[in-house]
């Protein structure tokens, strides 16, 4: 098991740099809040990195964004815009920080069960790292699947086009807009 606490010398920082330029296609980076439970799986490294959640996914989309041979796919839990204010205080306002933070990014949602499935299936083959936050509100943690930052799926289907075979099925996306990502279910009349 590849099990990592923040108890080791090097900063969560640097594991990240050192650690970005092996990852590639198929590879996961979480960034987790605190309950996030350790997954028993060799192939996912977790790292408690006693800092700020939006700190955590900035640091690390930057990374990302700066690297050339990356892109990733972002994932919510669904759970996510359901939680109400009374039952996950400060999620209206984190929210409304995670759309200023993702900007124009492609957003796609799925349950939670069915992402940490996707995960573990993903990290028999593939390695995942979990950068473990401080933020204490359920369902926000943001699951980025990496994919290749120097080829489009648009490229991949044209190529399997022309060797006569049909392109890989494709992922059901939904591009997040501020108000739903904002929208809450409330029970008690209440906004976001």
């Amino acid at each position: 098991m590849i099990e990592r606490q923040s108890d080791k010398t090097e900063p969560w920082e640097q594991s990240l740099k050192r650690q970005l330029p092996m990852l590639g296609h198929r590879n996961w980076i979480v960034v987790a809040d605190s309950a996030y439970p350790a997954q028993a799986n060799p192939g996912i490294e977790t790292i408690a990195t006693t800092a700020d959640h939006l700190e955590v996914l900035k640091a690390t989309l930057d990374a990302i964004g700066k690297s050339r041979h990356v892109r990733a796919n972002i994932y919510l839990d669904a759970e996510f815009k359901l939680v109400a204010e009374q039952d996950g205080p400060g999620i209206n306002r984190f929210r409304q920080k995670l759309v200023r933070l993702i900007g124009n990014r492609e957003t796609r949602v799925l349950p939670h069960d069915q992402i940490i499935a996707r995960l573990d299936e993903s990290a028999k083959i593939f390695r995942i790292l979990i950068l473990k936050s401080t933020l204490a509100i359920p369902y926000t943690s943001i699951f980025l699947e990496l994919d290749c930052g120097y080829w489009t799926p648009q490229a991949e289907e044209r190529l399997r086009l022309s060797m006569g075979r049909p392109p890989f099925a494709s992922v059901a996306r939904e591009q997040i807009s501020d108000g739903e990502l904002l929208e809450t279910k409330m029970s008690s009349g209440g906004h976001a």
